[in-house]
């Protein structure tokens, strides 16, 4: 990797988060959000006759949880970070329930200059697992991040 980006992790480098537990509130105030009240999320007694035996997080909550933590956990520069130019490769593995603890493992796959002069495209490769270390999802982030911060 270039020594422009200093301080940004190396190729190779894989970078743990904290973790957070999935609560009933994530799951309520994502379907309050994003409209989707599918019964699998937040219906108790449906979501109990189901193959999982209770409620899980809804897939892309668990995705936004991930990248969350990755920016709490200064994996991501966002003094440096100019563009998010897209996600690769999503995999939902294993359902997320409530209660669940779930972190992000996180490893710098490619970092390459990008087409104007002083950024960078850095992609990452997300493993997110839950408490007894099962992957849960799998993803890749591509970003834009510029060579200094502003």
């Amino acid at each position: 990797m270039s020594s422009a980006l200093t301080g940004y992790p190396e190729t190779g480098q894989k970078i743990s988060t904290t973790a957070i537990t999935i609560t009933e509130s994530h799951v309520v105030s994502w379907a309050s959000l994003t409209g989707d009240w599918l019964p699998i999320h937040t219906d108790r007694e449906y979501a109990a006759r189901s193959r999982f035996g209770e409620r899980i997080a809804h897939g892309p909550l668990t995705l936004a949880m991930a990248l969350g933590l990755s920016t709490r956990s200064q994996v991501i520069d966002g003094d440096r970070t100019t563009a998010w130019l897209g996600l690769n490769d999503l995999r939902a593995l294993a359902p997320v329930l409530i209660g669940d603890t779930i972190r992000a493992v996180v490893e710098v796959t490619e970092a390459r200059p990008a087409k104007r002069e002083g950024q960078f495209v850095v992609t990452l490769s997300y493993r997110v697992v839950n408490q007894r270390e099962e992957d849960v999802m799998t993803f890749t982030s591509i970003l834009l991040m510029s060579a200094e911060a502003p």
